[in-house]
């Protein structure tokens, strides 16, 4: 049988497993639930669902005060604090199967910026130069200056360009969905760790208190 209890916040029942007792939230977090229900008590209990909302509200203002205004990013943040929901570093389009052009592209800018390539080429303009000059004397299929050859060099460096800054693009793209990830999870981790150093704060506080009165009985018992 589900068991209710009462939430002092809004006079309604919910389940038990949704009970947060007040005593257990931070000092920062319960000055700003007094600031709508100035009548409830440490003793008292709300729903998680009052708390979460108070708790986000708690980080909006944060974030408001040392940010100054809050963006798509921050709201997730804020969401994801209070709901204690977790942060993938991971990229969502690593899950994603590359299209043929971008896979090509890639392709390109790792070999084209590769020492195969420089190589390669090189023995290819080489044997290029003998073979006109040696073998032909001059009179071959591309005679000095080259122009052929200059002409192919100028449509593949017309070609490869392009097709370079596509995959560079790609990976700028990617790199700064990566840099907003961070961003996420460094400001969450930040706010997580400031309202765990206030709980912190607050039981040290407790614990000094109720230690406080335990001496003053022995004192008493010994008088």
């Amino acid at each position: 049988m589900t068991e209710f209890f009462l939430s002092k916040i809004s006079n309604k029942t919910f389940p038990v497993t949704e009970k947060v007792a007040c005593i257990s939230i931070s000092p920062t977090i319960y000055a700003l639930i007094l600031t709508d229900n100035p009548a409830l008590s440490r003793e008292a209990s709300i729903s998680i669902t009052e708390y979460i909302h108070y708790k986000q509200k708690y980080v909006e203002q944060f974030v408001l005060k040392e940010i100054g205004e809050l963006s798509e990013l921050e709201n997730q943040v804020i969401d994801s604090v209070g709901k204690n929901k977790i942060i993938n570093r991971q990229q969502d389009e690593d899950d994603k199967p590359l299209l043929l052009g971008q896979r090509l592209a890639d392709n390109v800018a790792s070999f084209g910026g590769s020492w195969s390539f420089i190589i390669f080429f090189g023995t290819f303009i080489f044997v290029w130069i003998l073979l006109n000059i040696l073998l032909f004397h001059n009179h071959g299929y591309d005679p000095y200056p080259f122009i052929l050859l200059n002409l192919i060099l100028s449509c593949l460096a017309a070609l490869q360009a392009p097709v370079i800054m596509m995959s560079q693009n790609r990976r700028e793209e990617k790199d700064r969905d990566r840099a907003k990830k961070d961003y996420l999870v460094n400001l969450k981790t930040e706010l997580e760790i400031r309202i765990l150093h206030e709980k912190i704060d607050y039981l040290l506080d407790i614990h000094n208190e109720q230690t406080s009165l335990l001496k003053n009985i022995a004192d008493r018992k010994e008088a």
